[in-house]
């Protein structure tokens, strides 16, 4: 029985195995800090922008609105479960929470749904996945029109909230 080259072997195996680990987890931080850095430097939804916010609210209006209200109140009690368990859609404007969360994020959430990372799998919610339905420039537009409406005093605690949140070295 020749138990070196077994052991060898193992040795090579755990090596590889360990090595694959650390890429990974390498690989994981550096996608988050780039993310982290890209939400507080750049955002392809600027409120700034008369075509983008044209383009939101007509996108809005048409997508949105029936949900989260013509002007961004949500529905009533959003925060109080529905009898089927869902809950209401909650208001894009500063009573909201939507300003507490990073432009990927809240792209994500149009693109996507609620669905992981975002919400736990399995998460039943009335909002959509807007994949197949709108561009992704029409919901960087929505985006841009939602955040042209929030006070100076929710865009101050959201870039603070950010800058917070963003990995050392991610902020402007």
């Amino acid at each position: 029985m020749n138990t070196r080259p077994e052991a060898s072997r193992r040795r090579r195996v755990g090596i590889i195995g360990a090595a694959t680990v650390v890429a990974a987890v390498l690989f994981v931080l550096l996608a988050y800090y780039s993310v982290g850095r890209q939400s507080l430097q750049t955002s392809r939804a600027d409120p700034r922008s008369e075509a983008q916010l044209t383009r939101g609210r007509i996108v809005y209006e048409q997508h949105c609105a029936a949900c989260h209200g013509q002007k961004l109140e949500g529905q009533p009690n959003w925060r109080i479960r529905l009898p089927n368990g869902r809950l209401p859609a909650p208001p894009h404007d500063d009573t909201g929470h939507t300003w507490h969360h990073p432009d990927d994020v809240l792209f994500a959430l149009a693109k996507n749904g609620l669905v992981p990372p975002y919400a736990p799998a399995g998460y039943e919610s009335d909002m959509p996945a807007f994949r197949s339905i709108l561009s992704d420039e029409d919901i960087w537009a929505v985006l841009a029109y939602i955040k042209s409406h929030w006070s100076a005093d929710a865009v101050k605690w959201r870039e603070e909230m950010l800058r917070q949140t963003q990995p050392s070295g991610g902020g402007r």
